[in-house]
């Protein structure tokens, strides 16, 4: 985000690692990171919310930033994901203390 403030004309970014994951690997590697491995079975799947349209693979595509702007990805999708479930599990303990 710095990089892009301190860019001279407001311009959109895209902020990516530029891989596929599904909701599957995100909840695997979610659950995982604390620890539970059968996530199916605390996880429930409603096919009414299914879209009738939808891209299989979407992905980001940060060239612009990476040619623009410099930057280059340094978080991979499994530290991402565990930077998201340690800053949730540090809410809910600062809310719950």
């Amino acid at each position: 985000m710095w990089l892009m403030l301190q860019h001279d004309e407001p311009e959109n970014f895209v902020i990516s690692t530029g891989t596929v994951h599904s909701i599957r690997d995100f909840l695997s590697a979610a659950f995982g990171h604390v620890g539970i491995r059968d996530w199916e079975r605390h996880v429930e799947v409603d096919k009414a919310l299914y879209r009738p349209v939808d891209i299989d693979n979407l992905y980001g595509k940060s060239s612009k930033a990476e040619s623009v702007l410099g930057w280059k990805p340094t978080v991979g999708f499994q530290d991402l994901v565990r930077l998201m479930v340690d800053a949730d599990l540090a809410r809910l303990a600062k809310k719950s203390a």
